[in-house]
């Protein structure tokens, strides 16, 4: 009983230390956000590769986007996040990677002007949602729709302000957005019609970018923080 007790200490011991570690992700991720005014949050497939079409898209909107005055903000990988780094990079923007810490390491890629890496995926997942004006997701997989659903949920639950959440590749995400409307309005009843207006989907780098600039007389750089 005695060396259980031990053992239950050195475990509560190394959790405390844990949770330090933790607050100190926290704080050094958004003092990296706090520099940039206005920022655009790319998410997409990081095995695209850059003879794909989503690719070449997703570094021309990172470009345009950087000549408006937005920093370009990524997961620091490559494919669709390399790609918006490096438009960025190359219209002489910031651009943004936040990193994951994994065990067959996913390397940052060179487009990026600052970076932070972090061991903890919720932690950069806050922070990849805590960091923008605007969202863009380009086709990806499970991380891309798993981030896709964080945002659209933040934003209808009224935990972030409302802003751009921009689709592009209308062949990927329409069939998606037909079953929302088939399944989850229309015979659950498990979201509203106005749900389905949270987010808008374009074809090209260039509509997006029509579209955003839309919206960018109405953004404000907003305090980075969620509203209570």
């Amino acid at each position: 009983m005695h060396e259980l007790l031990e053992q239950g200490d050195e475990d509560i011991s190394l959790t405390s230390w844990r949770i330090f570690r933790i607050m100190a992700e926290f704080v050094t991720g958004f003092e990296v956000l706090r520099k940039y005014r206005l920022a655009a949050t790319f998410f997409g497939s990081a095995r695209s590769l850059p003879d794909d079409k989503w690719y070449q898209e997703s570094q021309k909107l990172g470009y345009l986007l950087a000549k408006d005055g937005f920093a370009i903000i990524t997961g620091g990988g490559g494919g669709i996040m390399g790609a918006a780094n490096k438009g960025a990079y190359e219209a002489g923007g910031n651009s943004v990677g936040l990193n994951i810490s994994l065990p067959h390491e996913q390397r940052l890629n060179s487009y990026v002007s600052d970076s932070e890496t972090f061991k903890f995926f919720f932690i950069r997942k806050v922070m990849l949602s805590f960091a923008s004006e605007v969202y863009i997701y380009f086709p990806g997989g499970f991380g891309t729709l798993d981030e896709f659903f964080e945002i659209v949920t933040l934003v209808q639950t009224g935990k972030i302000v409302r802003l751009p959440i921009v689709l592009v590749g209308k062949e990927y995400w329409l069939p998606l957005i037909s079953w929302f409307r088939s399944t989850l309005l229309e015979t659950h009843r498990t979201i509203g019609q106005d749900d389905l207006d949270l987010f808008h989907v374009v074809d090209s780098a260039e509509e997006a970018h029509e579209f955003i600039k839309t919206y960018k007389n109405h953004i404000t750089p907003r305090e980075k923080t969620e509203v209570e």
